[in-house]
């Protein structure tokens, strides 16, 4: 595989027509086809189902296109960086975002350096700590604001923030209609319980059980904090998550749970040995000097 042959193939897939991607690609129909027969012989696989007027993608296809997708796009960023190297602070920062709290703490410093430096543009992807971890290994992002703990061998790592961990619960619950705003954790025993999928946090929600001599009963465990906050909604369990300031219905309210460890520390990291681009550096020296100040 090489680029042209994925624009090539990504103009088929999206048009599902040789000849309208020929069109479009300002070219004539056999060498087109001849590119995409010999990208499957390349890849021993079928890519489109041919028969009747359109194309359709086989699943190895699909799985094709949306790689090919982020590879151009990869491409065509990192071709637009390194032109702008050496004509002042330009360039496309690729940073990830995890849920909670995290896009309310770095909107400031979005603000703050795009305000430094108006030809920054920020590339933002977001997704839970692991997914995010996973984006970086593949070099979908370089730097990432997650939650506690990283592994330090493999990130360089230091402290943006903290958040307050809660349960989130249909206002109908009983526990809903006691007074006051914190709940123990004892009151959460045998209760069904919604929480991260993330392994680290998992234990974390063991240990604060244990010290109340019981386990959690967990029934769901998910990425997405809409989701889980759906479930608690429809009264399948109670959400175990960190508080935001967005609670997306009126038929839900958030207890946060007592106790000083109770809460959730973000950590802005990127990888150890990893040449960063030079506006990404300052990036970082700018958001260090914001959290110093703070």
């Amino acid at each position: 595989m090489d680029l042209r042959s994925l624009r090539y193939f990504v103009a088929v897939a999206e048009e599902l027509n040789i000849t309208r991607a020929a069109e479009k690609l300002h070219m004539s129909q056999p060498p087109l086809s001849a590119q995409i027969k010999g990208l499957e012989e390349d890849l021993e696989t079928e890519l489109f189902i041919r028969g009747g007027r359109r194309l359709k993608l086989t699943e190895s296809g699909q799985l094709l296109y949306r790689r090919a997708k982020e590879i151009l796009s990869l491409a065509e960023d990192t071709e637009a960086d390194i032109r702008s190297m050496g004509k002042g602070m330009k360039g496309t920062i690729y940073i990830g975002l995890v849920e909670g709290r995290a896009p309310d703490i770095a909107a400031e410093w979005f603000a703050g350096f795009m305000a430094m430096y108006p030809d920054v543009r920020f590339r933002i992807l977001d997704g839970s700590t692991d997914d995010l971890l996973e984006k970086m290994r593949s070099g979908h992002i370089d730097l990432a604001v997650i939650t506690a703990p990283c592994d330090n061998s493999l990130l360089h790592s230091f402290h943006v923030g903290d958040e307050k961990v809660g349960a989130l619960m249909n206002r109908s619950h009983p526990l809903a209609l006691k007074a006051g705003d914190e709940i123990e954790i004892a009151e959460l025993v045998a209760e069904n319980l919604i929480v991260p999928s993330r392994k680290a946090y998992i234990e974390t929600i063991y240990k604060w059980f244990g010290s109340a001599g019981a386990e959690p009963k967990i029934v769901c465990e998910m990425d997405s904090y809409l989701d889980a906050a759906a479930l608690a909604g429809r009264m399948v369990g109670i959400s175990i998550y960190p508080r935001t300031e967005y609670i997306p219905n009126d038929s839900l309210i958030f207890k946060g749970i007592k106790g000083d460890d109770k809460k959730l520390e973000y950590l802005f990291v990127w990888q150890k040995g990893h040449q960063l681009p030079r506006v990404e550096e300052e990036f970082i020296d700018y958001v260090k000097e914001c959290v110093t100040a703070e």
